[in-house]
């Protein structure tokens, strides 16, 4: 075993030579970004209000091909204001995979919604349309208004957020077509998605809206800034209202109209993102290259590369192998990390975190199966 891993250490050292330490994910600053972090300080326009979060929600839009693009601060915040803007309520609850970052479940407590976790697929890592259909078949009905309820619990289903989880896209189109059929509305967690695509449809066009991150790991950063889209044209007018505050538009007074969220992107983080994404095609033919290179070295490996199923393209945010077993796994994470290669295995799932625990669950079997396997390997761009 040992032989084995110290064969993927040297091989690793290939694709980053020159690097004592190689890292995780590090970001990749080979274009505009100072020239327009300067510009962006001499117009002392630094905060939300700025040419360059303007710019940065029509490069979003035009890059997804969705028809509207909301900046803000990070992509927790995202994920709550469309949690909000599509009428989640306290004590509602949302349907989420318990594979994800803590940050997918925390913002549904920051609506004051309580998770309700169903299984993944393993192929996908992402929310299991069969295990949904299953759970929603024995737990979900819909009463005289159109309104999904939780027969088990006697709360609203008020939405269900799927996860694209490393920037490999699930089976979304049987997800929102399984919600469609309860009433239920669909908010994709496309954080990790930037430049995925499944059936020639770019991540977080399937649902009512998605949600994107740009924190300093992701494929493309600005340091911490996040974004929603949406093809609703209403929606989309209410969700850039709520996230400045809920104020009513006028030249000096200050009226607000509804509990709003100081929520939107910096112009100094926009400028990074702006200069991040006109780079963006590059980055990711040069993660595309590495991939291609993993996907050779394992071939003759023990570990399983992770690849994208059928008709979707992953933006190869974080490689990642499955190896046989938990013991092995563990093994693998010692020595790589002791070798001064970061390695990280995958999160632990969210309903055995403490504030989580208590959440309804449907059969989590396959989640639990890749919880005991998944690990992330080196997966930075490489000049």
């Amino acid at each position: 075993m040992t032989e084995n891993f110290q064969s993927f250490i040297a091989f690793v050292r290939e694709q980053f030579p020159g690097h004592d330490f190689i890292p995780l994910h590090a970001p990749y600053f080979g274009g505009n970004e100072k020239k327009y972090l300067l510009d962006t300080i001499d117009s002392t326009f630094v905060s939300s209000v700025g040419e360059y979060v303007n710019r940065f929600e029509a490069m979003m839009a035009e890059i997804t091909g969705a028809k509207f693009a909301i900046a803000t601060v990070n992509g927790t915040t995202a994920l709550h204001l469309a949690l909000v803007a599509a009428g989640v309520k306290p004590g509602d609850e949302v349907i989420t995979q318990p594979l994800t970052f803590v940050a997918t479940a925390n913002a549904i407590s920051h609506a004051g919604a309580v998770p309700v976790f169903v299984d993944v697929d393993r192929d996908t890592m992402g929310l299991s349309p069969e295990a949904l259909k299953s759970f929603l078949a024995e737990n979900a009905s819909i009463n005289n208004e159109g309104i999904c309820f939780n027969k088990t619990t006697g709360k609203k289903i008020a939405a269900c957020v799927p996860m694209h989880t490393f920037g490999f896209p699930l089976r979304i189109d049987e997800v929102v077509e399984i919600c469609d059929q309860y009433h239920i509305p669909v908010i994709e967690d496309a954080a990790e998605s930037l430049g995925s695509y499944y059936k020639d449809k770019h991540t977080g066009n399937f649902g009512l809206m998605g949600t994107f991150s740009f924190n300093g790991n992701k494929t493309v950063t600005c340091g911490g800034g996040g974004a929603i889209i949406t093809n609703d044209d209403a929606l989309a007018k209410k969700l850039k209202h709520l996230s400045t505050t809920a104020k009513q538009p006028h030249a000096w007074e200050f009226a607000h109209d509804d509990v709003g969220y100081n929520y939107r992107m910096p112009n100094l983080n926009a400028a990074l993102a702006c200069a991040q994404l006109e780079q963006l095609e590059n980055i990711l033919a040069n993660k595309q290259a590495l991939a291609d290179r993993y996907k050779d070295y394992f071939a003759d490996s023990e570990g399983q590369l992770v690849e994208p199923i059928a008709r979707a393209k992953a933006n190869n945010w974080l490689h990642t192998i499955i190896l046989k077993n938990k013991e092995e796994k563990e093994a693998f994470l010692k020595f790589t990390n002791g070798q001064k290669i970061m390695t990280r295995p995958i999160w632990r799932l969210m309903n055995k975190l403490p504030m989580y625990a208590t959440c309804q669950t449907g059969s989590l079997e396959n989640a639990a199966w890749l919880e005991e396997r998944v690990v992330n390997i080196p997966s930075s761009y490489r000049p």
